[in-house]
C-alpha cells in the first residue's frame, strides 16, 4: 500500500488579532510550493495545513509564519537576523581589516594594495554605504517574499528590520571603537626599534583628520617607518602620540610626511625629556644634561 502523498497538520499560531491577519497567512502559506490547502482560524489561534513534505516541510512552514512577524513554537528568525546583520556590518570592512593585518605581518604588498583605498577621504563613508545598502537589499527580499512590501508590512516586520539594522550598526561600531583602536596599536609597534645612545627623547602629541579609526594603521604604518620613531600610540578618535629620539627625527619631519597632505595634522602638544640608554640594556633616565657628577644621581 502506497503512502499518502500528502501531510496534514495543525500549527498552532500567536499574534493573530484580525480577519487581515488571517487572509495575511493564507495568502502568503498558499504560494510556498508543495502546500495544497491551508485554514487559519482566529478563534482558535491555529492554522490547518496539508502539503507535500518532498516539495516543503513543516518548519519551513512554521518558519514563513514567523517571517510574517507571527509567533509559533519554530524560534529561528532571531538568530537569522543577527547573522545577517553580522555579516553585513562585516563584509564592508574586509579592505581595513586586510590592511591592519598587512601591517602586523609586515606584508609590504597586500599593505600596498590596500592602502590606496585608504587614502580616499570618502572611504569610511563608502564603507557605511555598503552596510546599508547590504541590510536594505536583504530586507526588500524578505519583505517581497513574505507578501509584506507595504507600510502596513513594513509596520508589521518591524522586529526583524529593527534586528537587521541594529546588528549592522553594532558591528559597525564595534570594528570602529574597539577593534581598530586596538590593532592599530598592535600594528604600530611593529618593527619599531628604540635606539640604544643617549638622546634626548620627544613626544609629540598630534590630531590627524581622518574620517574613522579604520584609517588609523595607515597613518602609523607611515610614521613607523620613520628612522628615530621610538613609539607610536592611537587614542580614539583621531589621537597619536609619538614618542621620538631628537637627535634621529625632528618634528618637522614627522609633520611633514606625504600622509599628513592627504590627512592634515594638529599638533596638541609636546613635550621633551632627556633619557640615557646604555648599550647592556640598563636604562636611566633625568632632566639633567651635564656629562659629569651633578648630585642629581644619574649613574654616567
Amino acid at each position: 500500500m502506497k503512502s499518502k502523498r500528502f501531510v496534514e497538520k495543525a500549527i498552532e499560531v500567536k499574534g493573530m488579532h484580525c480577519n487581515s491577519c488571517v487572509r495575511n497567512i493564507e495568502n502568503t502559506i498558499s504560494r510556498l510550493e508543495g502546500v495544497k490547502k491551508l485554514k487559519a482560524s482566529l478563534e482558535d489561534g491555529k492554522v490547518w495545513v496539508k502539503f507535500d513534505p518532498k516539495k516543503t516541510s513543516l518548519n519551513e512552514i512554521k518558519k514563513s509564519i514567523n517571517n510574517l512577524g507571527y509567533k509559533t513554537d519554530l524560534k529561528t528568525n532571531g538568530k537569522e537576523n543577527i547573522g545577517q546583520g553580522i555579516l553585513y556590518g562585516l563584509l564592508p570592512h574586509i579592505g581595513c581589516i586586510a590592511f591592519v593585518l598587512a601591517s602586523i605581518l609586515g606584508a609590504t604588498f597586500f599593505t600596498q594594495l590596500f592602502k590606496p583605498l585608504l587614502m580616499s577621504k570618502y572611504f569610511f563613508y563608502i564603507l557605511i554605504a555598503i552596510s546599508a545598502i547590504f541590510a536594505t537589499i536583504s530586507s526588500y527580499f524578505y519583505l517581497k517574499r513574505n507578501g509584506l512590501l507595504s507600510e502596513k508590512g513594513i509596520r508589521r516586520s518591524w522586529k526583524y528590520l529593527a534586528t537587521m539594522y541594529s546588528t549592522t550598526i553594532g558591528v559597525n561600531a564595534l570594528f570602529f571603537l574597539i577593534i581598530f583602536p586596538i590593532l592599530t596599536n598592535v600594528s604600530a609597534q611593529k618593527n619599531i626599534k628604540t635606539y640604544e645612545a643617549a638622546s634626548f627623547g620627544e613626544t609629540l602629541k598630534i590630531s590627524v583628520d581622518i574620517p574613522c579609526s579604520g584609517h588609523a594603521p595607515l597613518i602609523t604604518d607611515e610614521l613607523k617607518k620613520l628612522q628615530g620613531i621610538n613609539s607610536v600610540k592611537f587614542d580614539f578618535p583621531n589621537i597619536f602620540t609619538i614618542s621620538y629620539d631628537s637627535t634621529r627625527i625632528t618634528k618637522d619631519d614627522i609633520l611633514s610626511l606625504d600622509i599628513f597632505k592627504g590627512f592634515p595634522a594638529k599638533v596638541l602638544s609636546e613635550n621633551s625629556q632627556e633619557q640615557i640608554i646604555s648599550t647592556n640594556n640598563n636604562v636611566v633616565a633625568g632632566s639633567c644634561g651635564i656629562n659629569g657628577g651633578c648630585g642629581c644621581g644619574i649613574r654616567r
